[in-house]
């Protein structure tokens, strides 16, 4: 097929991405080296913002048919104290909650959605190995698949491949690296039904515990010092599950369900963000633009916005065939300041940390966050920078008459 836009990476964000191209009757191929979505451990969390622009393309009744949670609201115990942290209730969306939902699943519908417009294709167990470039631009991806080396031209490629993304790599971007202190230990334990709803997690005694509540068990964030996991191995297993068990008591007799190291996963956390997003014929975004931190589970929603402000940008000189390099930098400079006051407040949040991380006993609550959590508006806040964002993004682009056809 002679392709307008091909997109490296069947994540959320090139998925999505191409699903608006589609549905614009952009001629778009998204490949994807996994031969399915079927991977633990990812982010899945889908924000108020993200349900606003499925509500805006009217997917968000058919999707809230999938098996999934929510979360209105969220506290944190510091020091054994409480703190109401977050509430999304209040949000001027049409869904006023964090939806829950294995990833797998929301990237299988989102590709189903997309399925259904002819000029959308997905090639799985396809691996982007290479650019195609010639006189300074990019024409194609090289690609490896089971039937061995092949080209595939087209007139933007779309890095969409994460943090350690073979486009960026292959196009010289520089990355500009912001120091992290923290990674994280990712776990599941089972829940019970009498177990708390709206925690967002624990910390104390040098120690930080991420709750998510999945329904039938929790989802569980270990942060630990940048570095530190080899040393956590060493001391044993049962002393990690007592690290646990003294910050959250009453998941004693879930530790027991982690049997060896390999139920837990390493997450290096990084932050960092491209001088450039593009060159000609090259477009990043999502984590491949700018790697986030889990700091409230936001990445993938952030990731999900440069997808939608960049359909809205590139349509139409897709459309047209008139694609110039400004219309890509244009993306960048339409949302590089909201992904870096995104980041900024994660790096605070880093620094707050990881004081607890260096503090070996019991913590004593800063006085700044009693006051910031007893102060009218706070909770509401913190629910709209963590739900919408700093700069949300709306479809702007109308579904074309042309894609009447399904694949």
């Amino acid at each position: 097929m002679d392709l307008s836009c091909c997109i490296v990476g069947g994540g959320p964000a090139g998925v999505m991405l191409g699903l608006l191209l589609a549905r614009s009757s952009v001629r778009v191929t998204v490949i994807e080296k996994h031969a399915d979505f079927f991977r633990d451990f990812r982010g899945d969390t889908i924000h108020p913002s993200t349900l606003q622009v499925l509500h805006e393309l009217g997917l968000l009744e058919e999707l809230l048919k999938q098996p999934h949670s929510v979360v209105r609201k969220a506290t944190a115990t510091i020091g054994g104290e409480v703190f109401h942290m977050v509430d999304f209730t209040h949000l001027p969306t049409v869904c006023k909650y964090i939806a829950l939902m294995p990833q797998w699943d929301f990237l299988s519908f989102l590709s189903k959605a997309a399925q259904r417009y002819p000029s959308f294709r997905l090639r799985m167990s396809c691996e982007a190995i290479g650019l195609m470039a010639d006189g300074g631009r990019v024409r194609g991806v090289t690609v490896r698949t089971a039937a061995g080396i092949e080209e595939i031209p087209a007139d933007l490629v779309v890095g969409c491949d994460g943090r350690h993304a073979i486009t960026r790599d292959a196009a010289h971007l520089p990355v500009i690296e912001q120091g992290v202190p923290i990674d994280v230990l990712w776990m599941r334990m089972p829940r019970e039904a009498s177990d708390p709803e709206s925690v967002l997690g624990y910390a104390n005694y040098g120690r930080a515990l991420i709750l998510i509540n999945r329904d039938t068990y929790f989802q569980g964030g270990f942060l630990i010092a940048k570095g530190s996991f080899p040393q956590i191995q060493q001391a044993g297993l049962e002393a990690f599950q007592q690290s646990i068990i003294r910050l959250a008591p009453f998941l004693a007799e879930r530790t027991q369900s982690l049997t060896s190291w390999n139920d837990i996963k390493l997450l290096t956390v990084q932050i960092n963000h491209l001088e450039r997003w593009s060159m000609p014929g090259l477009l990043c975004i999502g984590d491949c633009a700018h790697a986030m931190s889990p700091v409230g589970g936001i990445g993938i929603n952030i990731a999900l916005q440069d997808a939608v402000a960049a359909a809205n940008l590139l349509v139409e000189p897709l459309r047209r065939g008139t694609l110039a390099p400004s219309h890509l930098q244009q993306v960048q400079e339409h949302r590089e300041r909201a992904v870096l006051r995104t980041q900024t407040f994660q790096a605070m949040a880093h620094r707050a940390l990881n004081g607890i991380l260096r503090n070996p006993g019991p913590v004593r609550p800063p006085w700044l966050l009693k006051l910031l959590t007893r102060t009218p508006g706070f909770q509401r806040l913190a629910g709209r920078v963590i739900g919408i964002g700093f700069q949300p993004e709306h479809v702007r682009i109308s579904e074309s008459s042309e894609q009447s056809g399904e694949n």
